[in-house]
């Protein structure tokens, strides 16, 4: 009986070693990649079960992987090719075939091909999963070709319905997972193509999930990072109508007011006409922005006149208040008499010279002037 309780002893002993063993390893690739940032190991998961293997695969296994994927894809069968191409997810590849055209870079190439088939199966987040590791792995691969499939994804998994899964069952959309993905874009992608349409993106989404600080930092994120871009144009607008939806009216603080106030003014001033057509959009999506900026445009200017007016009202109540019960409060009152009032009265006129508070302030300033006198 103690012998066999020792053997138990023994065996328990050692499987807490491969496990302490295992976390060890894995905290250590985590230190190392943090220490070197030229290391991407530790962005794959890895193989084994105690001790996580994260080292490059052999060049001569990964080619043998990749040539038996091709050979499945070329006849069809995206299952088995599939199978092939996503062990490359577990750990990288250097490796390079020389073909009789060029030479292809095993890893992010299987990679490429594992997240084209996955999209095509409607499993998007998936293939975005994959299209990521790329960029952040293999930086000498094409990055353009990969940022764009991320871009196009992205904007799928956050716009469309999504596809079922095996075509039966439905995918549950997740705001949070859409911004993180458009975020990890951003990051990926600093530059005019593809940063700006994320952020614009990220913003839209964060709205439609009423989400308005996160919509508001991407759309400043936009406007100063990449001046720029053509983008801009609607990033002020959009934060002109989030300050406006703020605004609860004349007698609450006027914060929010001013912001939409500034931002409109900004939009009509920076944005007498639309941008040009970018580089980076095609000439249909141009024709739809022109169309659209002249809807903005009528907008902001209705938007600029409330806010004005509503400012105009606010000004002629403090001035009001000013009036009649500044006595109580103010320093030095019978010296200034109505001067307080008078001013907020003028900025009313100031602000909105057209508007209903204009015409109150207007009376108000001929009384006050009056009994001056």
């Amino acid at each position: 009986m103690n012998f066999s309780k020792k053997i138990f002893s023994n065996l328990f002993l050692v499987f807490l070693v491969f496990l302490l063993s295992g976390t060890y390893a894995d905290a250590n690739v985590r230190t190392q990649g943090r220490s070197n940032p030229a290391s991407k190991e530790h962005l794959f998961s890895g193989t084994g079960f105690f001790v996580k293997d994260r080292s490059p695969y052999p060049d001569k296994e990964a080619k043998a992987w990749f040539l038996e994927a091709e050979k499945f894809r070329k006849n069809n069968d995206f299952s088995k090719a599939l199978e092939f191409y996503e062990k490359f997810s577990k750990r990288r590849s250097d490796a390079e075939l020389e073909t009789k055209t060029n030479s292809v870079m095993i890893g992010p190439e299987a990679l490429y091909r594992a997240a084209v088939i996955r999209e095509q199966r409607g499993d998007w987040q998936k293939a975005f999963e994959h299209l990521r590791l790329i960029a952040q792995a293999y930086i000498n691969y094409d990055f353009e070709r990969v940022a764009e499939s991320l871009m196009r994804l992205a904007e799928r998994l956050a716009k469309e319905d999504l596809p079922n899964k095996w075509g039966i069952f439905p995918r549950l959309r997740s705001g949070s997972a859409d911004r993180l993905r458009l975020n990890q874009i951003v990051e990926l992608a600093r530059g005019p193509k593809f940063a700006p349409r994320a952020l614009m993106a990220l913003a839209e989404i964060s709205l439609k999930d009423k989400k308005e600080e996160d919509a508001v930092d991407g759309l400043e994120r936009l406007i100063n990072l990449y001046p720029d871009s053509y983008l801009c144009e609607k990033a002020y607008f959009l934060l002109a109508t989030i300050y406006e939806s703020r605004v609860t009216g004349p007698s609450y603080d006027q914060g929010s007011t001013m912001k939409a106030l500034n931002f409109y003014e900004d939009f009509l001033i920076l944005f007498p006409s639309p941008p040009p057509i970018s580089k980076h959009e095609s000439k249909v999506d141009f024709l739809q922005r022109s169309a659209d900026f002249k809807e903005r445009r009528k907008a902001a200017e209705q938007g600029r006149k409330e806010m004005r007016e509503n400012l105009a009202a606010s000004k002629v109540e403090v001035g009001q208040y000013m009036q009649n019960y500044g006595k109580y409060f103010l320093i030095r009152w019978k010296e200034l008499g109505n001067r307080p009032s008078l001013q907020f009265y003028n900025e009313a006129i100031t602000v909105a010279p057209e508007s209903q508070a204009a015409r109150i302030a207007e009376e108000k300033v001929a009384q006050l002037r009056a009994s001056d006198e």
